[in-house]
């Protein structure tokens, strides 16, 4: 997993130190890696993680915060405790509502305006197989699951390279799941969400806050 700084209060990410490379028989030039991206959480999120520890929203459950605008995911366990945060890939399309019916269609039938991820408070449960492997379904109405970058992605579509640009305009390719790094998948995401599930806030593009979580209004600052 790529190093990242999460700005939360005392919670700092940081992957797994750097090991030099082994020795080569000759010189080799090596291609630059791209800059490793570092997450503070926006207002915006502060507000949302203000109001669901306040109000123990949560159930006792893990949950997670999504940042559209940052592309970023922000992880914390069911007593509040911030844990993680990473880059993620959302729609392709901005926009807070899934089209009607998007559920039923193929992805292959999906046109470019109904390729988004929607805003809002989701309890996310792991679920149906889709190529073979259960994944934690954040609206199974409309589709929208978490998982890392499925095998079969396009290459043309360079997900992976995407998720590492500090530019968060280049996260939008998905057709409106949300992927995030498998390492964190594997080794964080699912073992907290494995058992009950856990809620999924997803934050707007444009919708003012209080229209997506009207219950943020009774704690706001």
């Amino acid at each position: 997993m790529i190093a990242i700084l999460a700005g939360l209060a005392g919670l700092t990410i940081v992957g797994p130190a750097k090991v030099p490379p082994p020795p080569v028989a000759a010189p080799v030039e090596a291609a630059p890696l791209p800059s490793e991206p570092t997450l503070v959480p926006y207002e915006a999120v502060m507000r949302v993680v203000r109001w669901v520890t306040s109000a123990k929203d949560n159930r006792a459950l893990p949950w997670a915060v999504v940042d559209k605008s940052q592309a970023a995911l922000f992880l914390f366990d069911g007593k509040g405790q911030p844990l993680a945060a990473v880059p993620v890939l959302i729609g392709i399309a901005s926009g807070d509502e899934a089209s009607p019916g998007v559920g039923n269609k193929k992805l292959a039938d999906l046109g470019p305006a109904e390729k988004t991820t929607p805003a809002g408070r989701f309890l996310a449960k792991f679920g149906l197989p889709v190529g073979g492997e259960r994944v934690l379904w954040v609206d199974y109405a409309t589709s929208v699951a978490l998982h890392p970058i499925p095998r079969d992605a396009a290459a043309g579509e360079q997900r992976r390279a995407r998720m590492l640009s500090p530019d968060p305009g280049d996260n939008r390719i998905t057709f409106g799941c949300i992927n995030v790094p498998k390492a964190f998948y594997s080794r964080s995401l699912r073992p907290l969400f494995r058992g009950k599930g856990g809620y999924v806030y997803v934050l707007p593009d444009s919708k003012p806050l209080e229209e997506v979580f009207p219950r943020l209004r009774v704690y706001a600052p």
